[in-house]
C-alpha cells in the first residue's frame, strides 16, 4: 500500500511515473467480442439472467472445457460469477468451516489467504524455492497435511511466478491428495505453469487424504509460452470429484473490466456456491455474459485474438528476462505463462544507499526503485516471499525498455554488500 500512495502521489505531483504493477492485459478486448457486448445492450438483453448464468454460456463453457480440458461437465455443474475472484471466494467459503486448513503454496496470489481467513480457517502457507522454479514438491505437501487439511489451491500458470506444473508433477500431488478424502483442490490457472509429471506427483498425494479438496485456478492458461503445456487438475485420475476449477474471461481476452468468469467442480459444490452466490450479488452481467459468449466462440485456446496478445507477451518476457540477467545478483525463473516476472532481489538487501537508507527488504527496495527511477513494481512480501519483487509486462515494449534503462541506473546506486559483486 505504501507503494501505491507513494505512486499516486509522484503522479499527481507531475512525476512521470512507469507503473509495472498491472495484473491486467494493457491490450483491449478484441472487437468482436466489444461488439457483442454493445448489441446485447441494443438488443435489450439487459434483464437478470438465472443466478447460475445463462443457458447458452454455461453449455459453452462445458464445451469449451470438453475440447480444450478434456473434462466432461453438464451445463448444471457450471456456476458463472462476476469474475474469478468471486468464484474462488465463495468456493472456499462453500467448503471450509472454522478450524480448517487451507494449504497455499508461496509465493501466492494476495487474496488466497485473505480468503482462508473470511471463511473462518487458518492459511497455512507451504513455501517454495526459485531454484525449483516456485513449483510445489511433493514431499512439502506431505509434511504439512493433517486431520484439519481441507483445500489445497494451486494456481498454474501462477500469479506472481508464471511458472508451469507439470503433468508428471500435478499426478505426484494427485496421489497424495488421494489419501485424504476430504481434503479438496482449487485450482486456478495463473502464471506458474506446472509440468504434467510434476502435477502427477501432487495428485499422487492428494489420492491419500480423502477430505482434502483441490481447488485449481486456470484463469492464465492460454497465456502460456511453448514449449509449457497446460494440465487440468480435475483431469488427473481420480481427482475429477476432488476438484473445483475455476476460470474466467479476464485475462485470455482482455476483458478484466467486464466481471466474467465461472466455477466448473461436482454438482454439489456448485449447488453450495450457487446458493452464497444467489444471497451476496445474484447471476452475473446479463451483457458481460453474451460478451463472454462471443469470446468462446472465437475458437479454440481463443483463436488468433489471443495468440497475437500472447506472442507479444513473450517478446517482452524474452526482452526483460535478458536485461535482468545483466543485472549481478539477481535471481531469475524464467517465466512460462502469465505475464509476471517474480525476482529475487535478496542479495541486495542490506545495501546503503546514499540519500535512501538501508535496503532491508523487498518494500524498500520498490521503495528505492520508485524514488530513484520511477518505476512502479509490487513488493514480494505481499505475495509471501520477500526475497522477491514482481514485475508486469503486461505494458508496451517501448515503455518495458524506457523502465529497464531507469532500473539499472538506480540499481547503479547502490552500494551491494560483497556476495553482489
Amino acid at each position: 500500500m505504501a507503494i501505491t500512495h507513494m505512486a499516486s502521489a509522484l503522479r499527481q505531483a507531475g512525476v512521470p511515473v512507469i507503473g509495472l504493477a498491472a495484473g491486467e492485459p494493457d491490450f483491449d478486448t478484441p472487437a468482436v467480442i466489444a461488439e457483442a457486448g454493445i448489441n446485447a445492450i441494443r438488443d435489450g438483453s439487459t434483464r437478470y439472467t438465472p443466478n447460475a448464468g445463462t443457458m447458452e454460456l454455461r453449455k459453452a463453457i462445458c464445451n469449451k472445457l470438453q475440447e480444450e480440458n478434456g473434462l466432461t461437465y453438464s451445463p448444471d455443474q457450471v456456476l458463472v460469477s462476476n469474475g474469478a475472484k468471486q468464484c474462488i471466494t465463495q468456493a472456499v467459503l462453500a467448503v471450509c468451516s472454522p478450524g480448517d486448513e487451507v494449504l497455499i503454496p508461496a509465493p501466492f496470489w494476495v487474496s488466497y489467504p485473505e480468503m482462508a481467513r473470511l471463511a473462518g480457517a487458518t492459511p497455512v502457507i507451504l513455501p517454495t524455492s526459485i531454484s525449483d522454479n516456485f513449483l510445489l514438491k511433493p514431499e512439502s505437501l506431505a509434511s504439512v497435511i493433517t486431520e484439519k487439511s481441507r483445500l489445497l489451491i494451486l494456481c498454474s500458470p501462477s500469479n506472481p511466478t508464471g511458472s508451469v506444473y507439470p503433468k508428471e508433477l500435478l499426478e505426484e500431488i494427485a496421489a497424495i491428495v488421494k489419501k485424504y478424502p476430504r481434503l479438496l483442490v482449487c485450482t486456478l490457472t495463473f502464471c506458474s505453469v506446472y509440468p504434467k509429471e510434476l502435477l502427477e506427483e501432487i495428485a499422487a498425494i492428494v489420492k491419500k487424504y480423502p477430505r482434502l479438496l483441490v481447488l485449481s485456478d486456470e484463469i492464465y492458461e492460454h497465456i502460456i509460452y511453448h514449449p509449457a503445456k497446460h494440465t487440468s487438475f480435475a483431469a488427473l485420475p481420480g481427482m475429477y470429484d476432488r476438484t473445483l476449477t475455476v476460470n474466467g474471461f479476464s485475462k485470455a481476452f482482455a476483458m478484466t473490466g467486464w466481471r466474467l468468469g465461472y466455477l466448473a467442480a461436482p454438482k454439489h459444490f456448485v449447488s453450495a456456491c450457487g446458493k452464497i452466490q444467489s444471497q451476496y450479488t445474484s447471476g452475473a452481467s446479463s451483457i458481460s455474459q453474451k460478451a463472454g459468449l462471443a469470446a468462446l466462440n472465437l475458437g479454440y485456446a481463443g483463436g488468433e485474438a489471443v495468440s497475437t496478445m500472447v506472442k507479444a507477451f513473450q517478446e517482452r518476457r524474452d526482452y526483460l528476462v535478458r536485461s535482468f540477467r545483466e543485472l549481478p545478483g539477481v535471481k531469475i525463473s524464467e517465466p512460462q505463462g502469465a505475464f509476471y516476472l517474480f525476482l529475487d532481489f535478496s542479495s541486495y538487501y542490506g545495501s546503503e544507499v546514499e540519500g535512501f537508507g538501508t535496503i532491508k527488504d523487498s518494500e524498500t527496495l520498490c521503495m528505492f526503485l520508485l524514488e530513484k527511477a520511477q518505476v512502479a513494481l509490487v513488493p514480494g512480501d505481499a505475495f509471501g516471499d520477500d526475497k522477491g519483487v514482481r514485475i508486469s509486462y503486461a505494458a508496451a515494449l517501448s515503455t518495458l525498455q524506457s523502465a529497464m534503462e531507469k532500473i539499472k541506473d538506480a540499481m547503479s546506486l547502490l552500494k551491494a554488500p560483497a556476495a553482489v559483486q
